[in-house]
C-alpha cells in the first residue's frame, strides 16, 4: 500500500463514514500526512505499532514550529484517531489509539456582538459590496448565523431547492445530525432577495450560494466580507461570522430560553457545550452591572 493510499483512506473515512466538516478533514488529514511523511510510514502496519512516545515526538517536533496549545490539542486528537484508525485496520489491538493527554486550554468566553451591532453588520457587508447581488448574498449568509444560528457551513449548504424558506428549515450539522430552526421573517426575505438577483443559473440541487465567478462559495470570503465591515463599524476582531451564532444563544437565553431548547437549536451533541451560554450571559449581566453602577471614589 502506498502513503496516498493510506492517507486517501483516512480522507474517505473522515469524511463519509464519520462525516466530519470538511475544515475538520482538512485539519485531521494534514496532521497524518505530517506524521507520515516525518517518520516514513506506508503501509496499516507500521501506523498502527504507534505509542505515545512516537506521538509526543511527533508534538515536540511540531511545538518547535510555534504550535500553540489549542492546535496541539487538535493534532493530538487527529494523530490518536489515525492511529486507532490504522489498528482497526491492520487487525491490531486497542482500537481506541494511544492513551496521551494533551495539553490543557483554557476555554474562553464566546464575545456576542449586540442584537444592533448583528443588524448593523449584516447592512454594513451590503454597502460595502462591490456588485448589489453579492452585497445580497453576504448579508443573507449573516443574517442566517445570526438570526437562524446556523453554523457558517451550514448557511453555504443550502441548496436552490430549499426554497422558498419557510418558518422552519431542516438543516444536516456536524455528524450528519438533523435538526428543525426557526425562520424569521427578516432572514427569508434576505435569502428570497438574494435568491432574485442570482445572476447564475441554477439547478434545484445546486449550493445556493455562489461566489463571484460562478463556484461555490468558500467561508473565506464571506470572513473577509465581514472584517471589512467591522472596521467600518468600530467593532472589535472578535465581531465574526461565527461570533454571529454566539450572539444567536446567548441573546435566546437573555430571553429566558431553556438550555435543552438552545442545545437542540444550536445542534450540539451534549448539553455541555451549550451550557458555555450561561457563563457568556452571566459576564454580560455583570458587564452592564458594573457599567450602570460605578464605584464611588470614596471606597
Amino acid at each position: 500500500m502506498t502513503r496516498e493510499a493510506l492517507l486517501g483512506a483516512w480522507h474517505d473515512y473522515l469524511a463519509q463514514t464519520r462525516r466530519r466538516s470538511p475544515h475538520t478533514v482538512r485539519a485531521y488529514c494534514a496532521a497524518a500526512q505530517r506524521l507520515v511523511q516525518r517518520l516514513g510510514l506506508d503501509d496499516w502496519a507500521a501506523v498502527a505499532k504507534l505509542d505515545t512516545v512516537a506521538l509526543r515526538g511527533q508534538l515536540a517536533a511540531r511545538r518547535t514550529e510555534g504550535l500553540s496549545n489549542a492546535s496541539a490539542a487538535r493534532e493530538l486528537s487527529a494523530l490518536k484517531g489515525f492511529v486507532g484508525f490504522a489498528r482497526e485496520q491492520a487487525g491490531a489491538p486497542g482500537a481506541c489509539g494511544p492513551r496521551l493527554r494533551g495539553p490543557r486550554i483554557k476555554k474562553g468566553l464566546p464575545r456576542p456582538v449586540t442584537p444592533d451591532e448583528a443588524v448593523n453588520l449584516a447592512d454594513t457587508v451590503h454597502s460595502l459590496a462591490g456588485e448589489d447581488w453579492i452585497g445580497s448574498r453576504d448579508r443573507a449568509v449573516l443574517l442566517l448565523l445570526y438570526g437562524a444560528g446556523l453554523r457558517i457551513a451550514e448557511a453555504l449548504s443550502l441548496r436552490l431547492g430549499d426554497l422558498p424558506l419557510g418558518e422552519r428549515l431542516s438543516v444536516t450539522g456536524k455528524g450528519g445530525k438533523q435538526r428543525v430552526v426557526p425562520i424569521l421573517p427578516i432572514v427569508a426575505e434576505a435569502v428570497a432577495d438574494y435568491a432574485a438577483k442570482l445572476p447564475f443559473p441554477l439547478d434545484a440541487n445546486d449550493l445556493l450560494f455562489r461566489g463571484a465567478r460562478g463556484g461555490a462559495l468558500s467561508q473565506g470570503v464571506v470572513q473577509k466580507a465581514t472584517a471589512r465591515a467591522r472596521i467600518v463599524l468600530g467593532l472589535p476582531a472578535t465581531a465574526t461570522p461565527h461570533a454571529l451564532r454566539h450572539s444567536f444563544a446567548t441573546h435566546l437565553l437573555g430571553a429566558g430560553a431553556d438550555l435543552r431548547s438552545l442545545q437542540e437549536l444550536l445542534g450540539h451533541a451534549s448539553l455541555g457545550s451549550t451550557q458555555i451560554y450561561t457563563r457568556v450571559d452571566a459576564a454580560s449581566l455583570l458587564a452592564t452591572y458594573r457599567g450602570a453602577h460605578p464605584r464611588e471614589s470614596s471606597e
